[in-house]
């Protein structure tokens, strides 16, 4: 695994699992790629749970779920995967800081649950649902007790549908716990995952239910060479990137590569170009006075989560004017999405620095976070999930979502 594969974005990671499943349906007898997956936290550790690695049949890993100690021992883990074809859950206790783990040196001050598992059809509807832009739970089953349920089994929860499905899409049989779609739906939503126990019929469950959120969408709107660094950097933290143009002298989609979407349309037309909708977070970078105002009232009007605006405060003081003479007044929740100057305090100046800024305030709201020092923050770095049983027999098993307190930055 090289440094570049360790650390690609998760929409990289998905993409690779289509290959690797695109590729094992044309050669099926082929040796199949494992998927490692984060199952459980205690203490510290640096991904949290629902954290992916894929690891080929040429050795070659792609994406990350720790710091890079125990890649090597899970690239051997795989291989015995790949010859048995069974699942395993494998534990990395790293809780002794004064141990030198296989040699390495760590002491994450954690114990690590990481399921392994053949990379099988069976999770193509999780690839499917992220890049359609759909919320999904994939709940795999790490311990079926005695009942019928056996490790590795897979079901998926939808929001939008409010149905627990098989991989092929049929309804869930009964087999499966009566409390999990209530848990399941809400980790879809918040993309976050957690194993939890469930008491069937004497029979205890445990199934880990990882929410996989559709990618947050920015849309940058501008032409300018300063927007190339705000499309690679947001591109690299897994926003869904659409820049927007109104001249339609530059290909866009050859300045800016990093892109998922290239629009060049009418400031008037973007509601038939560009879905914009409470989910949607956008950066208005035209250094344009007439463009970025019909742009900031428009998603204003269509109520997005998020809108940086490019300029100084005096620039937007005088755009307001010009909207109070037209007679457009905007109430003070109206202006609540809205962040101008653009970005954080960081104190850099150049391309890069800004684009960091602006990114990084990007982040902090869709994460619904005031961003701050990591070191002047009480208590876990991410939030301990906590999803209740739902009024139904299942719960979380204390062991989820860990203190991610080795991550430098989240």
């Amino acid at each position: 695994m090289t440094a570049h594969t360790w650390s690609v974005p998760e929409t990289e990671v998905v993409q690779s699992i289509r290959d690797h499943l695109d590729g094992r349906a044309g050669d099926p007898e082929g040796p199949p790629a494992v998927l490692a997956t984060v199952v459980g936290v205690e203490g510290n550790a640096y991904r949290r749970p629902g954290a992916k690695m894929l690891l080929g049949a040429d050795g070659e890993g792609v994406g990350a779920i720790t710091a890079g100690c125990l890649e090597e021992d899970l690239a051997s883990v795989a291989e015995r995967i790949r010859e048995t074809g069974t699942p395993e859950v494998v534990t990395y206790d790293l809780m002794d800081d004064d141990e030198d783990v296989w040699g390495l040196g760590v002491g994450c001050n954690g114990i690590i649950d990481v399921l392994l598992e053949p990379l099988t059809e069976t999770y193509r509807p999780a690839v499917d649902a992220f890049e359609t832009g759909h919320d999904v739970a994939v709940a795999t089953v790490l311990d079926g007790g005695d009942g019928p349920l056996v490790r590795g089994d897979r079901a998926y929860y939808r929001p939008d549908d409010g149905t627990l499905r098989t991989p092929d899409g049929d309804p869930a049989s009964d087999e499966w716990p009566a409390g999990l779609a209530g848990p399941a739906g809400d980790l879809a939503g918040r993309g976050r995952g957690d194993t939890l126990v469930f008491d069937t019929d004497g029979t205890t469950v445990e199934v880990f239910v990882d929410g996989v959120a559709a990618p947050t969408d920015l849309v940058v709107f501008g032409t300018g060479h300063d927007v190339g660094p705000v499309t690679e950097l947001a591109a690299n933290n897994d926003f869904r990137v659409t820049v927007v143009g109104f001249r339609g002298a530059v290909d866009l989609a050859e300045r800016f590569p990093a892109a998922d979407r290239t629009v060049t349309t009418a400031p008037g037309r973007l509601a038939d170009e560009v879905r914009l909708d409470d989910r949607t977070h956008a950066v208005v970078m035209t250094h344009n006075f007439v463009d970025d105002r019909i742009v900031v009232e428009a998603l204003l009007d269509a109520g997005v989560a998020y809108v940086g605006l490019m300029g100084p405060r005096e620039r937007f003081e005088e755009m307001l004017e010009a909207f109070a003479d037209e007679g457009r007044q905007f109430s003070e929740s109206e202006l609540a999405p809205l962040y101008t100057p653009v970005g954080l305090d960081l104190g850099g100046g150049s391309p890069y620095q800004i684009a960091h800024s602006i990114v990084a305030e990007v982040l902090a709201v869709s994460n619904d976070r005031d961003p701050g020092h990591l070191k002047e923050r009480e208590g876990p770095i991410h939030e301990r999930v906590d999803v209740g049983d739902d009024g139904g027999n299942g719960g979380n098993d204390g062991a989820g979502d860990g203190v991610d307190a080795d991550a430098p930055t989240q």
